[in-house]
């Protein structure tokens, strides 16, 4: 079966998430860093505002003028208001800030026409978030008429005539200007970073493409080649570590070759040198003349136990041939025909009532690729392991169904004592039996065969208690998985 998420789906999907993590952790940290510096430029902008008023405002102390000049106009201010006033009309704020006076009879001055057009400072959310700072200065943060506003607040004082009069100057920072430009750029950003990224994620899919085409072609090589010809070998093309992997193959595959090559030989000797002796054993064994009733006991004592040499000789070998490639001859086999051709093959077993389980909604019997022949001698095993463990007249039944899960079950159930649930597994061993009749004369190798009939079409065997009583023995196989091995 095919693995869910091809490898060049893998590759692509893996580069999409890397330059993707990439370009957002690119994105993510010009943003930050943008973001500290507006914020370190506004805080600037707002230090060059106080600086420049700091020099007109102070002479004898900080924030304190007795008497000094406006080196704009070589006039002394008179009082705070002076001094605000002329500071706002000689400096121009930039389109981020707005420069406001403000002074102790809640009077104020800005400089609209030279700062941001929004009105705000007339505002009494301004005057609220204002007046607290007048007195000591600092900054606060301020959402205003909608406008979020960063507020510095510098206080000076002014002497004249004896009379000291009190005020700040406000620098109102508009921070959503430089901020709307960073979220403009953000997404200008998001689109060519997206652009990047399917234009990236394109080039690896061709790219690996390109890179697994000969991994897709030795595979398809792999698929032509049959079981019952291991002679083929997969082209070998360019000079890579593709075309290494090509030789390893290559290379097993002759090995394999080889050894099902001498395993075909020996078992085809030992199969030979085996039953040779015993036919010639039977034969010489039915010649003997025998005048008395002990010697024509022994007699067919040693023909029944040749007999049973011989078929231990043929289930071993069987067995043995499970693991050769050729062991199956696969073709379309409805499995409806099957199951009932086999009933009517086993009520020559014995005397049974013998049943075919139809399934119970309407379910078209399907076609699988497989060796009808085995299949048929698995389903007999179990037809004859049933008679066994039953008696005259007990059921006997052969059934089919096909899941909505890819597989096909057989099963033969029957009426007699079941299997205990400890030797469900040890049965299906070689040379593995559970309790068996007095009469039994098999080896304990028919269930295993089983086994190696369904395992050889990818596909097993198990016993369950039938629905009423006795034994269920069902066979599953895959309908849409290749057998084991791929047969001619």
């Amino acid at each position: 079966m095919r693995p869910g998420l091809s490898v060049r789906l893998r590759i692509t999907t893996t580069v999409a998430v890397l330059v993707a993590l990439a370009l957002a952790g690119a994105g993510f940290s010009f943003y930050v860093i943008e973001d500290r510096r507006i914020d370190t430029a506004h805080v600037q902008a707002v230090e060059q505002e106080l600086d420049e008023f700091r020099r007109l405002a102070t002479t004898a102390g900080p924030y304190h003028l007795p008497g000094a000049e406006d080196p704009l106009t070589g006039v002394a201010p008179v009082g705070v208001a002076d001094l605000l006033y002329g500071f706002v009309q000689r400096n121009v704020p930039t389109e981020e800030e707005k420069l406001v006076g403000w002074w102790e009879d809640g009077a104020r001055i800005d400089q609209a026409e030279r700062g941001s057009p929004e009105d705000v400072a007339g505002t009494a959310a301004f005057a609220a978030a204002v007046s607290p700072l007048v007195a000591d200065g600092g900054s606060v943060r301020a959402t205003i008429e909608g406008q979020p506003l960063l507020l510095t607040v510098q206080p000076a004082s002014v002497e004249a005539d004896g009379v000291t009069t009190r005020g700040a100057l406000v620098v109102v920072t508009y921070t959503d200007v430089a901020h709307q430009q960073l979220g403009d750029t953000v997404r200008t950003y998001t689109l060519v970073a997206l652009a990047a990224l399917l234009l990236v994620v394109g080039a690896a899919s061709w790219q690996s493409g390109r890179l697994l085409r000969p991994l897709r072609v030795l595979r398809r090589s792999a698929e032509e080649i049959s079981g019952t010809d291991l002679s083929r070998r997969v082209p070998q093309t360019g000079n890579d570590d593709i075309t290494d992997l090509t030789r390893t193959v290559n290379g097993m595959l002759a090995r394999l070759e080889a050894a099902f090559t001498g395993q075909r030989q020996f078992l085809d000797d030992a199969g030979h040198e085996l039953r040779t002796p015993l036919t010639i054993l039977r034969g010489h064994l039915e010649l003997l003349e025998t005048g008395s009733p002990e010697a024509r006991e022994t007699r067919d004592l040693l023909l029944d136990e040749v007999d049973r040499m011989a078929r231990l000789v043929g289930d071993l070998l069987l067995l043995a041939k499970s693991d050769r490639p050729d062991f199956l001859t696969t073709a379309p086999v409805d499995v409806a025909d099957l199951v009932t051709t086999v009933l009517s093959k086993a009520r020559a077993l014995g005397a049974r009532d013998w049943t075919l389980d139809v399934p119970t909604a309407e379910v078209a019997p399907p076609v699988v690729d497989a060796d009808e022949q085995r299949l048929t001698q698995a389903l007999l095993q179990l037809c004859d392991n049933a008679v066994k463990h039953t008696a005259d007249g007990d059921v006997v039944a052969l059934g089919w169904d096909a899941p909505q899960d890819g597989t096909v079950r057989l099963w033969v159930r029957d009426s007699g004592p079941g299997v205990p649930e400890a030797d469900r597994e040890r049965i299906f061993e070689r040379f593995g039996r559970s309790h068996v009749p007095a009469d039994d004369e098999g080896f304990g190798l028919g269930l295993s065969i089983v086994a190696a009939i369904a395992a050889a079409h990818g596909g097993d065997v198990t016993v369950t208690r039938a629905p009423r009583t006795g034994a269920m023995f069902v066979l599953t196989i895959p309908t849409r998985e290749e057998p084991a091995w791929p047969a001619s």
